[in-house]
């Protein structure tokens, strides 16, 4: 793994599962039918909302690496000190919003390595999954969708964060026009068969990683699965 860019060599170390649930059983359950499958699990609104920050504590604690997606967007000191607070949780990955500005990300950025301990990497949301043309035109972005991605990655890279969050669409794009050494991490992850559900841009595991993804975020297709284990395997196997 480089100083920006997370890149294991085991695939279960690009693989996130998302735990989208709204309780710390509920989410330990599903750690422990995953095992070995996944080594980083994704802790986001709806379970931190549920549980706060003690079931980060308890992922950290039993050798889980947190991705923590609460998505923070506010002032460049709050967003500091929130970054702060989740570098003290042993936080692996978090995101900020894109659209916050190059002050508030370089903010985050700082506050992040000037944690105690191991800085996680600082991810910028860029476009989210579940937005198309349509939707970001309605918000009053005048450019394609594609545009705004490598506009905010590029803020993004420039005020020191370790990636960006994009769909597996503009993966490629990202690569061309801003270089490597940063950490692209795509949700939107439907393996071949699955059902897309509320997300407009997706992709399979194989797909994203090819396009220059270093990290795939996945869900349901897992959580939601008769058996978590084999279908994160199942997953595994497609990125290889």
């Amino acid at each position: 793994m480089t100083a920006n860019r997370p890149e294991g060599v085991d695939p279960r170390e690009r693989l996130i599962v998302a735990l989208d649930v709204s309780s710390a059983a509920a989410a330990q359950k599903i750690v422990a039918a995953v095992g070995e499958s996944a080594s980083i699990y994704k802790v986001g609104m709806q379970l931190y909302t549920a549980e706060g920050p003690q079931i980060v504590r308890d992922l950290v604690g039993s050798n889980r690496k947190v991705f923590l997606d609460l998505k923070f967007h506010d002032i460049p000191n709050t967003v500091a000190s929130a970054v702060r607070e989740a570098s003290g949780l042993g936080v692996y990955m978090l995101t900020v919003h894109g659209s916050g500005g190059g002050k508030m990300l370089q903010a985050a950025a700082e506050a992040a390595k000037g944690a105690a301990g191991k800085a996680p990497f600082v991810l910028a949301v860029t476009v989210l999954t579940s937005m198309d043309q349509n939707d970001l035109n309605s918000v009053g972005v005048t450019g394609s969708v594609a545009d705004q991605v490598v506009k905010l990655a590029r803020t993004a890279i420039q005020s020191g964060c370790g990636g960006v969050v994009a769909s597996v669409q503009e993966a490629a794009l990202l690569r061309r026009e801003v270089g490597g050494g940063f950490a692209i991490v795509t949700p939107g992850i439907r393996p071949a068969g699955t059902a897309v559900g509320d997300q407009a841009r997706v992709a399979t595991p194989a797909e994203a990683i090819a396009a220059g993804a270093t990290h795939i975020v996945v869900g349901r297709p897992i959580t939601g699965a008769e058996y978590p284990g084999k279908a994160a395997r199942e997953v595994v196997a497609d990125m290889k």
